[in-house]
């Protein structure tokens, strides 16, 4: 009797516990389809996408050099005397830079001067001869032929002196080579050369390079798809900016070796009239007024050009993440619902990328908390 009733209260004991674990599973199923997930979504910011005009900036890397760039090469022979000017000294036009021994040029000269003497005293000569001889002629004296023979005689004779005067000038333009001076105004470079090296004008090297960098030129090339840009862009600006083949580009902005930008605008004023075959580029001179006097030729710089976009999609950086080679963004489809969306870039304008597919005008895209979303989760839009 006793086992029985134990066996009871057991049974009795578990129908209870099944009862109320029947009962708090009811509960919590009833519970659960009153909730609204959407209820407990995350608020998070939004932008809502559309189209705006977009500026970017292309570089092209640049060689700079002088408006004029002279190099100082001997026009004669000889022996280098002088040195008047260091290297990287300004110089003016028609300064002295360097002296070569003028003594052979001299003495070239002196003997010229006095062959042309000699020519002008038988030029004397034969014009006397012929006044001495027209009386006779007149007075049928002698035979007119010998008249002739004189006046030949002095054409001889003026030819000849004709020829020394000639060798005199050489002589004096060649005297005068040896005392070189500068062409133009500008700054002195570097001088292989010193006193009492042998100079000539077939050296290979020249005596020195005269730099007028008053205004420099920036040569860079750019791809041919930019050039077509900017070709076609080009009818649609007002810029003054006309090059020589009446092209209009836009102004140019130079940035510094030492990454600063000069403070100056220049203009594109030189297009080259042929591609390059073979790396399909196009050469184009932008000229910068060097007041302040800090550019040298051989520096080097990077030219920006900008290029303006209209109609296109921009969406700030920071609400872009990136996956290995891919760029994605996390969007709210009509449920509010989160969605990865992986979409192509273009550029960069500013802060912003330019979205080239992947997004549509209206689209809204989630700006911050990305470490909190998963797709397919609500989120509670703030705009």
């Amino acid at each position: 009797m006793i086992t029985n009733k134990k066996t009871i209260l057991i049974a009795f004991s578990a129908l209870i516990m099944i009862g109320t674990l029947i009962a708090i599973n009811s509960c919590n199923i009833g519970s659960s389809k009153t909730i609204d997930p959407k209820e407990n979504a995350l608020a998070l910011p939004i932008i809502e996408v559309d189209t705006t005009t977009a500026i970017t900036v292309k570089d092209y890397i640049g060689n700079i050099e002088g408006k004029i760039n002279v190099e100082i090469r001997p026009q004669v022979e000889g022996s280098l005397e002088k040195i008047f000017v260091d290297e990287g000294a300004f110089v003016k036009e028609g300064q002295p830079l360097f002296q070569i021994n003028p003594q052979p040029y001299q003495e070239i000269l002196n003997n010229v001067v006095a062959t042309e003497n000699v020519e002008k005293a038988k030029l004397k000569n034969a014009q006397l001869e012929i006044d001495r001889l027209k009386p006779l002629i007149d007075n049928e004296v002698i035979a007119e032929v010998q008249l002739e023979t004189a006046k030949s005689n002095y054409e001889i004779a003026k030819a000849s002196l004709a020829k020394a005067s000639a060798e005199v000038a050489s002589a004096k333009i060649n005297l005068n080579y040896t005392v070189i001076k500068a062409p133009v105004s500008g700054y002195i470079g570097r001088i292989p050369k010193r006193i009492g090296n042998l100079v000539s004008k077939s050296d290979k090297e020249p005596l020195t390079v005269l730099s007028d960098v008053s205004e420099v030129y920036v040569y860079f090339g750019m791809s041919e798809s930019d050039f077509l840009y900017f070709a076609k862009d080009s009818k649609k600006t007002d810029s003054t900016n006309i090059t020589s083949s009446g092209q209009i580009l836009p102004e140019v902005s130079l940035i510094l070796a030492d990454g600063h930008e000069y403070a100056e605008k220049g203009k594109v004023d030189m297009v080259n009239g042929q591609v390059n075959r073979n790396t399909g580029s196009i050469s184009l001179r932008a000229s910068f007024p060097n007041s302040q006097d800090i550019m040298r030729s051989g520096n080097t710089g990077t030219v920006k050009l900008q290029e303006t976009k209209t109609h296109v999609i921009l969406i700030p950086q920071e609400v872009t993440n990136s996956i290995q080679d891919k760029t994605f963004v996390y969007v709210l489809d009509d449920e509010d619902k989160v969605k990865l969306q992986t979409i192509e870039i273009d550029g960069v304008s500013g802060s912003n990328y330019i979205v080239t597919s992947g997004l549509a005008i209206g689209d809204r895209v989630i700006k911050t908390g990305f470490d909190k979303l998963s797709e397919g989760m609500y989120v509670k839009p703030i705009k």
